[in-house]
């Protein structure tokens, strides 16, 4: 037996019932070693360009990697992939929680789910078997009442359940996964992908364990990080106040993402602060599969016009301000219940704020009316107006339905010069984070395959000249040797930026948690390659995993090729080039030049051809001459599809 791996993914065609497995050798495992790069070697080798998001052809893939299920802290993501019915592209989203490792404990390295089930199914997955179970008495329930229903029905409290709500179901276009009713899949529409073929949920249920060739070490790691995560200035953070730690500070910098990415600063940002959270309405703390730092908030509010119930969590960082200050509002009770919504219903938060915020601003503008809302007031700040919103996006009630399909399509539909003011990169809409402040971040939010996704690098603050000693000196190994300012993307920041991108995409691959690993967090580069060595018994190093990196940012950029992206597809909002209105960055713009300037040295350096496409040579050096065969009719089908309208959104 394997180590780390079980050596079998699940196969499932929900249209004929059929359900077998593959079976892969070790060489296939470490080359392609999990999460995205498995997803990707399926997406490419078993569908064809411009399948229908939404349609029975696309994939639907779930994906672990050889360390995850191991029991330490940050070894539990679970990576979700599909064509997005977002972007039209490459779709990845991942979830923490407790699905991943479970799902290895039942036998599975990944399920590869394809078809439409004739009507609404779940996935029994329980130590090394699967079965295709009826869903009709479950279609239309929320993600919690989901859970409890299917425990009751299969008997056992301790299955692990990820699934959709009604807005999964009712093909909300940004629509996530729900893991345990807390933890979500959030980007990039998997949720859509799965109401769209008929499949409620995973039950997972596993108790085979996982082989590790020295699980002492592994232990032994798990213990030393447990006894120093809070000497870890980020890491106590999280412990103490969750990622809600965030908000206050990029306020005070003049870095939070406030009315619809035209403000630096959120005058208010006190009444929704991490430490607010913590005085009012948190009740609780919890933490992923064997992780102490317990960085998730519960939260409870019982009185008032918004109310929030424990079994669904709280609102993390990316909801605080995408409900919070980029709607201006700053009731935390209303944040609190927008967030139990999205969750219930399976919605994206980042995606569902974003959309509020810009329909405030066609509200604002004219573009909207009190007529278009439904009598819905969408007056910046307007807390009640938020959730209302946020319920009627849920529901695809109203202009609820159109605003569902994303700021992309809604402005392209509802024209009126409504798609000035759409803030998204490749109809994802964008993270909370400023790329006029943070010049990293304004280039992955660029070239990323997913759009403008916040997870792709880390960010700039964490090395400039305030930034805490303990995430420069991880970066040494690297070769990152200096502090570098914020909003800088000169050669050295691009450098920065080439190496830490690699980093992220790495992780993706192994399933890591961001928020427990360096550059910034507790556990090292060298604790990670060292684990994995002792979880595969694999006598690895930075240098290959960081060739996983660099392995899947190149594969998935293909994959995008094929679809019908571009270079000309890698570029941010007009807003971004404009002035910040308030806050220590007034003025704060990005210089046109010195970006194309940037995007062109990171393709040089990439090893990418003038039209932005991995070059032969590229592929080869990463072990994917079968990728580089294809090029070139990759290329050919990515320009068909472009001109049949593939990327609708354009």
């Amino acid at each position: 037996m394997p180590y780390g791996y079980t050596g079998k993914i699940l196969r499932v065609d929900l249209t004929t019932g059929k359900i077998w497995t593959d079976e892969h050798d070790e060489y296939w495992y470490r080359t392609y070693m999990g999460g995205a790069l498995y997803a990707a070697w399926y997406l490419l080798h078993e569908t064809p360009p411009g399948v229908d998001p939404l349609g029975p052809e696309n994939m639907l893939i779930f994906a672990n990697s050889p360390i995850v299920g191991a029991p330490a802290a940050g070894f539990n993501r679970l990576v979700v992939c599909a064509r997005s019915p977002v972007t039209g592209g490459f779709g990845e989203s991942q979830t923490g929680g407790f699905c991943g490792p479970e799902l290895k404990f039942a036998g599975f390295d990944a399920v590869v789910i394809t078809g439409k089930a004739p009507k609404p199914v779940y996935l029994w997955i329980h130590d090394g078997q699967c079965e295709i179970r009826d869903a009709g008495h479950l279609w239309g329930k929320l993600t919690a009442d989901t859970e409890e229903a299917v425990r009751a029905e299969l008997g056992d409290k301790q299955i692990k359940v990820i699934g959709i709500g009604p807005g999964g179901e009712k093909l909300v276009r940004f629509a996530c996964i729900i893991d345990s009713r807390r933890e979500a899949a959030g980007r990039t529409g998997m949720g859509a992908v799965m109401g769209s073929k008929n499949l409620k949920c995973l039950a997972i249920r596993g108790k085979l364990g996982i082989n590790m060739k020295n699980p002492d070490f592994v232990k032994e790691r798990a213990r030393w990080f447990a006894e120093n995560f809070m000497n870890n200035p980020d890491n106590s953070n999280l412990a103490t106040f969750g990622t809600a730690v965030y908000i206050a500070p990029q306020s005070e910098r003049g870095m939070q993402p406030t009315k619809n990415f035209r403000k630096g600063s959120f005058e208010q940002v006190d009444k929704i602060s991490g430490e607010t959270m913590r005085e009012t309405i948190l009740v609780d703390t919890e933490g992923c599969y064997a992780c102490p730092v317990r960085c998730k908030r519960v939260v409870e509010v019982k009185e008032g016009p918004f109310r929030a119930e424990p079994k669904y969590g709280g609102p993390e960082y990316e909801t605080l301000a995408s409900m919070g200050s980029y709607c201006e509002v700053s009731d935390l009770a209303a944040i609190a219940a927008a967030n139990q919504l999205c969750n219930a219903y399976s919605v994206d938060t980042i995606a569902c704020g974003n959309t509020v915020g810009f329909a405030m601003e066609l509200y604002e503008k004219g573009i909207l009316t009190k007529e278009d809302t439904g009598g819905v007031d969408l007056t910046w700040g307007n807390a009640e107006g938020m959730v209302k919103m946020v319920e009627m996006i849920c529901k695809r009630e109203g202009i609820g339905k159109e605003l569902g399909e994303g700021v992309a399509r809604f402005a392209k539909k509802w024209d009126k010069g409504a798609q000035q003011y759409a803030i998204h990169v490749k109809a994802a809409e964008m993270a909370m984070h400023e790329p006029r402040y943070k010049g990293m971040l304004g280039i992955t939010y660029a070239v990323s395959e997913l759009g403008a996704e916040h997870t792709r690098v880390e960010h700039d603050p964490d090395f400039d000249f305030v930034a805490p000693e303990t995430n420069v000196e991880q970066v040494k190994c690297l070769g990152l040797l200096e502090r570098l300012p914020n909003p800088s993307i000169d050669w050295k920041k691009m450098r920065m930026y080439y190496y830490l991108q690699h980093h992220f995409s790495m992780l993706d691959v192994l399933g890591g948690c961001l928020l427990t690993f360096a550059p910034v967090r507790t556990f090292t580069m060298t604790d990670l390659v060292l684990m994995t060595n002792a979880i595969t018994g694999w006598e690895t190093s930075l240098w290959e995993l960081m060739k996983l990196g660099e392995r899947r940012w190149n594969l998935v950029r293909l994959y995008n090729i094929r679809e019908g992206f571009t270079k000309e597809d890698d570029w941010l909002p007009e807003r971004m080039f404009t002035g910040l209105e308030n806050g220590p960055e007034k003025g704060r713009a990005i210089d046109r030049k010195a970006f194309r300037e940037a995007l062109d040295l990171y393709y040089e350096m990439c090893n990418w051809d003038e039209n932005a496409v991995p070059r032969t040579a590229k592929l080869v050096e990463l072990d994917l001459m079968w990728a580089a065969e294809r090029k070139d009719e990759w290329v050919a089908q990515g320009k068909l599809m472009r001109v049949k309208g593939n990327l609708d959104w354009l």
